[in-house]
């Protein structure tokens, strides 16, 4: 070949791809991009998880459970889960109920059903709206557990990620334990056991086939099923469960017809609430004995939960328009019942620890005073003005009786008597009395002081009393009695604190003999009962606080009525009237 037909040969241009060829290699390219850039997606959602192994650990405030003197719970704070439950411990209906409504197929599909993804689709398609959700038993246990409820792209791919490693690494039951344990439901609270509890008030392992379907029925949405808010939305989705346990072969047509017979508005519990002032009172009374709490406790409190019922009843029903609030302590201190106001839902202030006027209840310090320097009851005494400086005040009603008996002036509880015994005796004396007594320590050195001026806490009156009916020895109310953690572990032991005898016998019984008249002849009669050893009422000024104190043998109980704004009430309302009449309720 000649050399110049070669060279020719040699410098002639390739041949060009086709268009096609070129646009199937763009496209091949844009996708390996594509799945590329979904990959680092993919990724980067996967490294902001949080751990897996966290799935065996709640994350939550530490619970603490309050029981009653005799160990039995009142209430929880903190506690959002109820006991582990499981498909091996529950009845057959408890777990059948929940599979049947959420994902009939859950033993059959893997992490994610694609048929019920498909049916989701087409509906929503269909309705132009969310109106469907495709979501296994799996993809559940993986949202409630780990993520948020935020709908974000990220959060689904999170949800998938986690539902596949929950089908390898668990068996079906246990992610539907898994779902039961940690499932949103009534009130914050989580769990079938917690809800069975807060619901029907047993646990899930006492759950009947309708309850159940109740508890089924709320998974949809717990506000707007609810068997408390929403009872009749709640029995109609509670039929639709039934029917689908029974289409699906769990039970039988009988077994559905009876369920749907007892299915019925989850109960109100009337005592839900009553406790809540307590429990309060008494949290802050851990932190003061144990510090911060940082485990779960169970605390082991004096409350009587019997008188505590009887007290917020007859405080909600006799107030009268008012606010109330009452404190029992037993003679070494336990405090027995404590209401703080008639509706822990309207106001979460605690009236019993509140400080206010106690007016002529302080009186019984004075009178102590006296009988301690040799006074008996039957001393004669005279209820006339008086006045010292420019303070003078009168008597309840303006009237003066002249010459009458210590125990009269008690019994109808005169203002100058006590003035004049404590001109005699000195204002330290009364003070130091007080003090003596556990309340000296916010009290004026002042003549008003006598007649009830200075502010005081209803559990702080109470405790004057309760030394006199404790043969005049030292009170020191406590609402602890010892705090455990959840394996029995002592955290906190009560001391019995020592006792000391502040009044001696016979100034103890000529005081308990003052205060028996003032329930039989004098001001506090409508208190009086078989079982009342006596009491003394309590007025303030312009009648804006109302007491009355009294003992039983197995208790001593303050009753205070008032209103919030510390504005009169009616003139008509005294220490006689409406706290006498709480009392009497309660005691007879």
């Amino acid at each position: 070949m000649p050399r110049e037909e070669k060279d020719l040969q040699t410098t002639e241009p390739k041949k060009k791809r086709s268009f096609k060829a070129r646009l199937l290699i763009f496209f091949i390219n844009l996708f390996l991009v594509l799945v590329a850039c979904v990959g680092l997606y993919v990724l980067f959602v996967f490294l902001q998880m949080p751990s897996l192994d966290s799935i065996l650990h709640e994350t939550r405030e530490p619970a603490i459970v309050f029981l009653d003197k005799n160990g039995r719970e009142l209430r929880a704070d903190g506690r959002i889960m109820g006991a582990a439950v499981s498909v091996d411990n529950l009845l057959p209906h408890v777990w059948q109920a929940i599979v049947a409504i959420e994902d009939k197929r859950f033993f059959e599909h893997g992490a994610i059903s694609y048929r019920g993804t498909f049916r989701a689709v087409v509906l929503n398609m269909f309705h132009g709206r969310f109106a469907a959700g495709g979501s296994t038993i799996t993809q559940q246990t993986a949202k409630n557990i780990f993520l948020s409820r935020d709908k974000k792209v990220s959060r689904k791919i999170q949800e998938l990620i986690l539902s596949w490693w929950l089908e390898n690494r668990f068996t079906k039951n246990q992610i539907l334990d898994l779902y039961m344990n940690r499932i949103s439901l009534v009130g914050g609270l989580r769990g079938v056991d917690a809800a069975a509890t807060n619901l029907f008030g047993h646990g899930a392992r006492e759950l009947t086939l309708a309850e159940s379907a109740q508890i089924a029925a709320m998974l949809k949405a717990p506000t707007l099923y609810s068997p408390l808010k929403n009872p009749e939305r709640n029995i109609l989705r509670a039929k639709v469960v039934l029917k689908e346990m029974e289409r699906q072969g769990y039970i039988s047509a009988n077994e559905a017809r009876n369920a749907i017979q007892n299915l019925k508005p989850a109960p109100e519990n009337p005592d839900k609430n009553i406790y809540r002032y307590w429990t309060d009172f008494v949290r802050d009374e851990i932190e003061s004995r144990i510090g911060n709490i940082d485990k779960d406790l169970y605390v082991y409190t004096t409350i009587d939960a019997g008188l505590q019922k009887r007290v917020a009843a007859s405080v909600r029903a006799g107030v009268g328009g008012y606010e109330g609030a009452a404190v029992a302590v037993s003679r070494d201190g336990a405090i027995l019942a404590m209401v703080g106001g008639d509706d822990y839902q309207t106001s979460q202030f605690n009236r019993a620890t509140a400080l206010r006027q106690p007016g002529s209840a302080f009186k019984p310090v004075v009178y102590l005073v006296a009988l301690e320097n040799g006074m008996t009851p039957d001393a004669y005494v005279n209820d006339s003005p008086f006045s010292i400086g420019d303070y003078n005040p009168k008597n309840y009603d303006e009237r003066y009786y002249g010459g009458i008996t210590l125990a009269t002036a008690f019994a109808k509880s005169v203002n100058s008597v006590p003035l004049k015994l404590t001109k005699e005796y000195g204002i330290d004396s009364v003070l130091n009395m007080a003090a003596r007594l556990g309340v000296g320590s916010n009290l004026k050195r002042e003549y008003s002081t006598v007649l009830g001026a200075s502010e005081m806490s209803l559990l702080d009156l109470t405790t004057i009393y309760s030394v006199i009916w404790n043969d005049g020895k030292s009170v020191h109310p406590y609402s602890i009695t010892k705090i455990t953690d959840t394996y029995g572990n002592f955290i906190y032991a009560r001391n019995p604190s020592e006792t000391i005898t502040i009044l001696q016998p016979q100034t103890v019984e000529y005081m308990q003999d003052l205060l028996r008249e003032v329930v039989t002849h004098g001001t506090g009669k409508r208190a009086n009962a078989e079982n009342v050893l006596g009491g003394k009422t309590g007025t303030s000024n312009d009648n804006r606080d109302a007491w009355f104190v009294g003992a039983t043998p197995d208790f001593v109980m303050g009753i205070w009525v008032g209103r919030d704004d510390n504005t009169p009430m009616s003139s008509k309302v005294t220490g006689g009237t409406i706290p006498a009449t709480i009392f009497h309720e309660i005691v007879k």
